[in-house]
């Protein structure tokens, strides 16, 4: 029988590796448009969630007192997905998965005014830090007008407002209500992509891009459980395993090879989060960053 931070290390683990095979089918999936791609992630999203709505609220379990929230949530998580398939079309995999960890350097700014948190020097400084990773990283980029390495930042900016909407939405809506609207958005907004011309996928085409979403809403439901048995600083460092995922499969699929420029703007994004990670838990305020896509 698992120890309950064993569960904790075991579930985001498998959310881990959920979100790194996702990235990989969307990285794939670029002969289809972005809007097809968007649907399915929606549509077959909602499955695992439709499994954990209570039997005594499937009359009504889609009202809320907090509608104009959910929106913003939805609105801001819906450009920052948007972004990240983007970027993954059309960046190397490490790449974008290395500048996707500097969501908490946003977030830090984000809850100065968003939330009135005050920020001290020693979280300044990881931010400092973090943003020279992402420079590095994205510098080759920015000097040849590659403005794809945009997106990844977009992304980070959309995760980072949808980590403060769903730390206020979370003190009274419950995790499977936040998520069906988030995939139910996914889905209605594919929908005004018709006009762009679908592709019809061959039968294992198909079921590719409905593993998009049926990852999707596991990962983000392992998540959850991993926070829910173990404490966040034991599990959140395996985060950082999505990196050594994103470099095996690139070289083995699509032969990338991350440069050495990439690889140190990882290793300073990932300390400049885990400082801030670390600073916020010392603060007892046990904040965490997850991709909720």
């Amino acid at each position: 029988m698992l120890s309950k931070n064993q569960l904790g290390f075991f579930y985001m683990f498998i959310s881990v590796c959920a979100f790194s095979l996702m990235d990989v089918i969307v990285k794939w999936s670029d002969s289809y448009p972005v809007g097809q791609v968007l649907f399915f992630r929606g549509f077959f999203g909602l499955i695992p969630i439709l499994f954990l709505i209570p039997k005594d609220r499937f009359i009504d379990f889609y009202k809320t007192n907090r509608p104009l929230l959910h929106l913003k949530r939805c609105s801001a998580g819906l450009i920052a997905l948007i972004s990240i398939f983007i970027a993954l079309r059309n960046l190397p995999l490490a790449t974008v998965v290395s500048i996707s960890f500097a969501a908490p350097i946003f977030t830090t700014i984000f809850s100065i005014f968003l939330l009135k948190e005050k920020v001290r020097l020693y979280r300044w400084l990881a931010v400092a830090v973090g943003f020279i990773g992402v420079v590095i990283i994205s510098e080759p980029g920015f000097t040849s007008l590659n403005l794809y390495y945009v997106y990844p930042i977009i992304f980070c900016l959309g995760l980072s407002y949808v980590a403060i909407a769903i730390r206020k939405l979370s003190s009274t809506e419950p995790v499977w209500l936040i998520g069906f609207f988030f995939s139910f958005s996914i889905m209605i907004l594919s929908f005004f992509t018709f006009y762009q011309g679908w592709i019809m996928p061959s039968l294992t085409d198909l079921s590719l891009l409905s593993m998009i979403g049926i990852l999707g809403g596991l990962a983000n439901l392992w998540l959850t459980q991993s926070y829910k048995y173990s404490e966040v600083s034991l599990v959140t460092p395996l985060k950082y395993l999505a990196l050594v995922f994103a470099i095996i499969f690139g070289y083995f699929i699509w032969d990338e090879i991350p440069t050495t420029k990439t690889l140190l703007g990882a290793f300073l994004v990932i300390i400049s989060s885990f400082i801030i990670f670390r600073r916020e838990m010392y603060l007892k305020k046990q904040v965490s960053i997850t991709r909720h896509e």
